[in-house]
């Protein structure tokens, strides 16, 4: 069974078990967190599609931790002007592990 389910605007293929990277949530590490926008259910037997979202379905998960990505280095030049700038950026992330899928 699994499910494809849109979390924060981003679309995620969820199944019991796996962990899922999305963009950091404001929830403490441990905490179960319940999303009910799923988009599409497959069982075994059958395919349910939303429209937009499967009635009744949910994805239940608990947040492992929280990590930031690589630091991406951007560069800015102005020629003949004396202008550079060098600015990096690191994009916070959240990990959460899949516990159930019901619907």
């Amino acid at each position: 069974m699994y499910a494809m389910v849109e979390i924060l605007g981003s679309q995620y293929k969820a199944e019991k078990g796996s962990t899922l990277t999305i963009d950091r949530i404001a929830s403490d590490t441990g905490s179960i967190v319940e999303y009910d926008t799923v988009l599409m259910l497959r069982t075994d037997d059958e395919v349910k599609v939303g429209d937009p979202y499967v009635s009744g379905a949910r994805v239940k998960a608990v947040v492992e931790e929280h990590v930031r990505a690589d630091k991406v280095i951007v560069h800015k030049y102005k020629r003949r002007k004396r202008y550079k700038r060098t600015a990096g950026h690191r994009q916070p992330y959240s990990v959460i592990r899949v516990e159930e899928i019901t619907g």
